[in-house]
């Protein structure tokens, strides 16, 4: 702990120098000209800004790149139809969707280390090219979940040509048409789990207002039938095999 706290209070003290500008130098010692940028000003303050900023786009960058929007949509649609308001926990579901993701996207990461990582660490590509190379298989996942109609929408939003094969593809065209499928399927599943919850809802509601029962809300009656119900089919399998399948 003391170690981690030495390298926090190190880092923080390095930002904080840079972002202050150079220290004041000793008359005899040589003043070295300062790094400036194209339009003359300071570069390393504008640096650090530009990547503290790039840090914070890219957990919610990568997140939607990943299955992630899928797992979390058809969560929330169980909690939902179950009438669980709040159980599972938003923590608990964002948790679930996360390590779920992790599952799917090692194989991507792994091949993203081998092609891209390890060429860079060994100085055999530049930091560009293994942006350029790391995103191959990322894109090459994506394109296997893409709809056409979502792809061909922002080809023309675009104004690019119609590429020979799909590889082609820019990742501009490919990650906004892979959050649209996304969400698609994420509905789409999210439906068809909600239709036996329903029809539950409906029974009970029917039955309770035939023999005159007011006095009681359906859903008090209904929720644990649901969850009754959900808990012996072994809802949770179900339901986490048939996503995971659904990326095969």
């Amino acid at each position: 702990m003391r170690r981690w706290l030495g390298v926090a209070a190190a880092w923080l003290w390095a930002v904080s120098a840079a972002l202050a500008g150079p220290a004041p130098i000793a008359p005899s010692a040589p003043i070295p000209a300062p790094l400036t940028t194209a339009f003359g000003g300071p570069q390393v303050p504008w640096t650090i800004v530009v990547l503290l900023t790039l840090l914070t786009l890219v957990p919610a960058l990568l997140l939607s790149m990943t299955p992630f929007v899928r797992l979390l949509i058809v969560f929330h649609f169980l909690r939902q139809a179950l009438g669980t308001q709040t159980t599972p926990t938003n923590q608990t579901l964002i948790g679930l969707a996360l390590i779920l993701t992790f599952f799917l996207m090692q194989p991507v990461g792994l091949a993203i280390q081998h092609q891209a990582i390890v060429p860079l660490e060994a100085g055999r590509i530049t930091p560009l090219a293994a942006v350029e190379i790391g995103s191959r298989p990322l894109k090459t996942f994506m394109l296997h979940y893409v709809r056409q109609k979502d792809v061909a929408l922002f080809l023309e939003l675009a104004k690019e040509p119609r590429p020979r094969t799909p590889e082609d593809l820019s990742m501009r065209v490919v990650l906004p048409s892979y959050i649209l499928s996304e969400l698609k399927a994420g509905f789409q599943i999210g439906a068809v789990l909600f239709l036996p919850f329903l029809v539950i809802d409906m029974v009970v509601a029917s039955i309770t207002t035939s023999i005159g029962m007011m006095q009681l809300p359906p859903v008090v009656i209904s929720t644990p039938l649901k969850l009754l119900l959900f808990v012996m089919v072994d809802g949770w399998n179900l339901l986490v095999g048939s996503l995971m399948r659904s990326f095969q």
